[in-house]
């Protein structure tokens, strides 16, 4: 079965499937390259994540690494406020996601900026008006799994069954949503948040399981300490490895791949596409 997301009252396809270029305007994510903060390093990343082949544009002003300070509204929403505005003035038919765990910068950010997708690494958990402010918005939202919050996570990987409560945390919340009006609902298992390098690898596996949802599934593990720790280098020379699990979530399921290379995220759908083909 096709799927497919309603964005601005226009039905996607995800056949393709499609790249998520990561734009983050913090001074903190966990990858150094990928801090961009002066307007001249907005502007050029913007270009490369659409020349290189970019479908929809993720932009996140709150790191979520493991042991990230907190930062408050304000801050995060006069981050987001020039990024924004410069996309909706100058590219307003490419779909914007905000990655966000907060109700009221998600709501601000659709309806005076134009944003498309909310994307909230907490699924509804660290703000209780997040499900009913999707409901209201009517934009495809990405539901993600963790425990704790960005400072704790790496303290709650004490599972009985991973892979039993991933699926009831999304069967649970997917419902919650449907029953709220909530169509457009994107899963995404979470890596590296709430689990160590081993369930990583466990839940990657896993990644067929969550056909049985029949909803969009994104991967995001771009230069995370998965690979990093297991290879034994740095997010800045994992590219290749982060193009490995790339290729193994596609062949598995995955509908979106949220990167920080996108040209290299790009040639692995196109590979992966050709293998696939009968």
């Amino acid at each position: 079965m096709e799927k497919m997301l309603n964005i601005k009252g226009r039905l996607c396809s995800l056949s393709g499937p499609v790249v998520m270029g990561i734009l983050n305007v913090t001074p903190d994510s966990f990858y150094t390259e990928s801090r961009k903060q002066t307007d001249k390093d907005i502007d050029e990343r913007i270009t490369t994540i659409l020349e290189e082949g970019g479908s929809i544009i993720d932009v996140g002003a709150y790191s979520s690494r493991p042991d990230a300070k907190d930062v408050s509204a304000e801050e995060e929403m006069q981050r987001l406020i020039p990024v924004l505005s410069r996309l909706q003035k100058d590219y307003p038919d490419v779909p914007v996601s905000v990655d966000t765990f907060r109700a009221g910068i998600a709501r601000r950010a659709v309806e005076e900026y134009g944003v498309a997708i909310i994307n909230d690494i907490s699924g509804g958990e660290l703000d209780s008006d997040m499900f009913s402010t999707i409901a209201h918005l009517q934009v495809p939202y990405i539901l993600m799994h963790m425990r704790g919050t960005p400072e704790t996570m790496q303290q709650h990987t004490d599972y009985h069954d991973m892979m039993e409560e991933i699926m009831l945390y999304f069967a649970g919340k997917v419902q919650t949503l449907q029953l709220m009006g909530v169509n457009d609902i994107i899963l995404d298992p979470g890596f590296g948040f709430s689990k160590t390098v081993e369930q990583n690898y466990e839940l990657m596996r896993s990644l067929p399981e969550f056909s049985v949802f029949e909803r969009p599934l994104l991967v995001g593990i771009s230069r995370k300490t998965m690979i990093y720790k297991l290879l034994g280098n740095t997010p800045d020379e994992s590219l290749n490895g982060t193009s490995v699990l790339n290729t193994y979530a596609l062949l598995n399921g995955a509908d979106i791949l949220r990167v920080h290379d996108v040209r290299a995220a790009v040639e692995v759908v196109k590979i992966t596409n050709k293998l696939k083909k009968e």
